[in-house]
């Protein structure tokens, strides 16, 4: 669903052509923020053209390269689109961290290991981090304020992972994983 909600969305903008939605969504960093597989972007195209939501409107041919085929969104798929921004809205699923089921059983293992993947990990977010924020002040000027939500809250849900790793990683440091009765450093 998230594919086709992307395909739709930037053909509303403009028409383009599968190569060039994958560029767009590539410079606005849409596979940061949901799952997007780039490979499934022609398919998805064939499939929402087969169903009517997309219409082919010129096929660019070049001598050197693949023909390319311009798109443009329907007033059915403009419908569809609508109908699948709300339901992502209304959506409220659980959110299942893949580290959490790893934590609760961390302290069975060799503490050494888990502060040095702990160690790498807090190095990659800290960079997510720094990238989430330096995306979303590139584009205050040239996204309208609903995208911006959508970056800065990727850049806080990061921060959040950060100060949460980094509290977990200083328990894992000072040996307390196994502790009992001790509230967390929460001004850590």
């Amino acid at each position: 669903m998230s594919m086709k909600l992307a395909i739709l969305g930037l053909l509303l903008e403009r028409n383009m052509h599968p190569y060039e939605i994958t560029l767009v969504m590539k410079e606005r960093s849409m596979d940061r923020i949901t799952k997007l597989q780039m490979g499934s972007l022609y398919y998805a195209v064939d499939k929402l053209a087969q169903d009517g939501y997309i219409e082919a409107l010129e096929v660019i041919r070049s001598s050197d390269r693949p023909d390319k085929t311009i798109y443009a969104i329907t007033e059915q798929g403009k419908a569809l689109f609508e109908q699948l921004i709300l339901q992502q809205i209304k959506k409220n699923e659980p959110f299942y961290h893949p580290m959490y089921m790893a934590l609760a059983m961390s302290r069975h293992i060799d503490q050494n290991k888990v502060e040095k993947l702990l160690e790498e990990r807090l190095r990659e977010t800290e960079h997510q981090v720094n990238l989430a924020y330096q995306v979303y002040e590139e584009h205050i000027s040239i996204v309208p304020r609903s995208a911006l939500h959508l970056m800065y809250g990727t850049y806080e849900h990061t921060l959040t992972e950060l100060k949460w790793l980094q509290r977990l990683y200083d328990d894992v440091v000072a040996r307390k994983l196994k502790d009992i009765g001790t509230p967390l450093n929460l001004e850590a």
